[in-house]
């Protein structure tokens, strides 16, 4: 079956859209910017920082937060890419340090990093069996999907930061991607969730698929986003409206 959304749903929108369509609502351009970071951040290693906002990892997180400030304020986007340093530039890049949230947000995804896909049993010292350590598949469906799912059967689009790569290596940090869940579908235990991605511009075909039968279990999250790695879970990222620029 398919929900659609209850909090500003458009009219004309297609069933399991809650009124954001990436064609309409998201920016013409795609996800490239001229090579150089955008901002760094820290990492939870002290003294390390990593660039954020370069031509592989792109302003994805901004991106999302400023499309989904425009469709807050029921204005479209503009639809020409800006120059690096124009008003529209900037406040692309303000989002994006907003999205990572620093601190909180870049520790989230370096934990997942470290974590295993499925759950696995610790052992304690005396290897007797000690407690479960949760892995990435079950903090994803069993946490995460319906704080996702309640936004949007809220009609209230979910970013999403999306883990793509297992490593200790912080360097490693501008491998994830953010994208923006729009809509869902549901055929028994399969979840098809409708995104906005960054990377593919104007598409309103994107998509993540899992199974949530089995969340302790490492799961196969199988999508179409314009990305060169695999995804092994997902969060819902803190959002708060800004106004956009005119």
């Amino acid at each position: 079956m398919t929900r659609a959304g209850r909090y500003r749903s458009r009219p004309g929108s297609p069933p399991g859209c809650c009124g954001f369509l990436p064609s309409r609502d998201g920016f013409a351009f795609t996800n490239a910017w001229p090579p150089g970071p955008a901002v760094t951040v820290p990492t939870p290693l002290r003294g390390t920082r990593v660039g954020i906002g370069n031509a592989a990892a792109g302003l994805c997180g901004g991106m999302v937060f400023a499309a989904l400030d425009y469709w807050h304020a029921r204005a479209r986007p503009p639809q020409a890419r800006p120059e690096p340093g124009s008003p529209l530039y900037r406040y692309i890049v303000r989002r994006l340090i907003a999205s990572w949230r620093i601190r909180a947000g870049v520790a989230r995804y370096y934990q997942w990093m470290n974590l295993p896909d499925g759950d696995r049993d610790a052992t304690t010292l005396s290897g007797r069996l000690g407690s479960t350590r949760r892995g990435v598949s079950w903090r994803t469906i069993a946490v995460q999907w319906p704080r996702i799912r309640a936004s949007l059967d809220d009609g209230i689009p979910a970013p999403l930061g999306l883990v793509t790569v297992a490593s200790a290596n912080p360097a490693k940090l501008r491998h994830n991607h953010q994208a923006l869940a729009f809509g869902y579908a549901l055929s028994g235990d399969e979840v098809t969730l409708r995104v906005y991605d960054p990377n593919s511009g104007p598409d309103d075909h994107v998509f993540i698929r899992f199974d949530a039968s089995a969340p302790e279990q490492a799961t196969a999250f199988s999508h179409n986003l314009n990305l060169g790695w695999p995804v092994r879970g997902f969060f819902l990222v803190g959002y708060s409206p800004a106004t956009p620029p005119p």
